[in-house]
Formats: structure tokens, sequence, C-alpha cells
């Protein structure tokens, strides 16, 4: 999904690939552009049983210099969920607002 929202590849030797399972750090590495359009430290879990504390503290836990942290979980038969920081939200949100009236002229 990152990689269709930025235009950027992903796979292995890419700049976005998904890290293996039980390696430390974040669970998709971003480099170069990637990181720069997609400022995130993504924490991903796909479980039946959904454990939404711990899984936060991990993104931060895992959480790189100058990125916000993300977390994205699912399970069988339910589509993504994505949970972030309230005050990073609003600060992404402040600044699509602030964009969206330059575009229209305000």
């Amino acid at each position: 999904m990152i990689s269709a929202v930025t235009g950027i590849p992903c796979g292995k030797d890419e700049p976005i690939a998904s890290r293996e399972m039980g390696q430390c750090g974040v669970d998709i590495r971003l480099v170069g552009p990637a990181r720069e359009a997609f400022p995130f430290s993504v924490e991903c879990k796909n479980c039946e049983k959904w454990n939404i504390p711990m899984w936060i503290e991990q993104a931060k836990t895992n959480q790189m210099l100058d990125t916000d942290w993300l977390l994205v979980f699912s399970r069988n038969r339910a589509g993504n969920v994505v949970v972030m920081d309230a005050d990073a939200f609003f600060r992404i949100w402040k600044r699509y607002l602030k964009m969206q009236k330059r575009l229209i002229g305000e």
C-alpha cells in the first residue's frame, strides 16, 4: 500500500521492503525517498486476538528518528486498521487543511 500511494518501488533491495518476522526494528524498511515520502515507523500485526496496548508500546520502542509511529493490524476476514498518536494525526491533518486552503485560493 505504501508503494502504491508513494509510487516508490517495493520489494527486496528496493526503497520499500518488509522485514522478515522475528527481526528487530520496524516491520517496513523505508530508505531514502521512501522515508521522506512516508515518514512513519510501521509496526504490522495479523492476529486473531488483538493486544493493541502492547503493540503500541512495540511501535513506540521501534520508532525511528524523525518519524511518527504507525500501527497497522488486521485479522482474518477483516480489513486493515491503522492506529497512530493523536498529536501526530492532528498535526498531519492541520498541514492537509493548510494545503487545501492554498489550492482553493483562500
